[in-house]
């Protein structure tokens, strides 16, 4: 089963955004933080809290990873030259569940480590079950066939609420994507503001 650390309705309601942009989440009705205390008046954040923010939000909108995990990718980036924070974003796009979520084969960042979990996924035609696997320009992600007619992903693909961004190539009819290359921040269609500068900044100080 999937890994959740957190209920991703309670990272929205921590982050006091709609990290992902779905309908339904709790912050469309109330902007306040969870538990009893959440309708306190918030206090001015510090640069730390601004950081740590940033670098929570990141690490929530993609299936909540841990910080082991988020600072392993964050280190590669880092190795590489080149902006820090664009790398650090291509890298996250260039997971396998993520590239599944943005084909829209599942509705959720969740339900695509899930999907991938489980064996549903093949990359150049080969099983691929590891959710962190990434992928390289020009690999084909596909369905199996005999996953093809599952609910969920029927549902996915309808989805009004987001598009495929232009560094995949979807074919909903065959359930295939393309992964054509490594996005930068910009090329992201995040539906709240990342800041990945902040993200550097909080590890050069931690």
């Amino acid at each position: 089963m999937t890994k959740r650390t957190s209920a991703k309705y309670k990272i929205d309601r921590r982050m006091g955004e709609n990290i992902w942009g779905r309908p339904k989440s709790p912050v469309n009705r109330r902007e306040y933080g969870p538990g009893q205390h959440g309708q306190r008046r918030k206090a001015k954040i510090s640069d730390f809290g601004l950081q740590l923010r940033a670098k929570q939000k990141l690490k929530g909108y993609y299936g909540d990873l841990t910080e082991k995990q988020f600072r392993r990718i964050f280190a590669e980036a880092e190795r590489v030259r080149g902006d820090t924070g664009e790398l650090l974003i291509g890298l996250l796009e260039r997971r396998l569940d993520a590239v599944v979520y943005r084909a829209k084969f599942v509705p959720t960042m969740f339900a695509a480590r899930q999907f991938v979990n489980h064996g549903h996924v093949k990359v150049n035609g080969k099983r691929v079950n590891i959710p962190s696997y990434r992928v390289k320009e020009g690999d084909v992600i596909e369905v199996r066939d005999k996953s093809k007619q599952m609910t969920a992903l029927l549902e996915a693909v309808q989805l009004a609420e987001r598009d495929v961004p232009d560094y995949i190539d979807a074919d909903h009819s065959k359930m295939v994507a393309t992964f054509v290359r490594q996005p930068g921040l910009s090329d992201v269609p995040y539906p709240v503001m990342m800041e990945p500068n902040l993200v550097i900044e909080f590890y050069a100080q931690n």
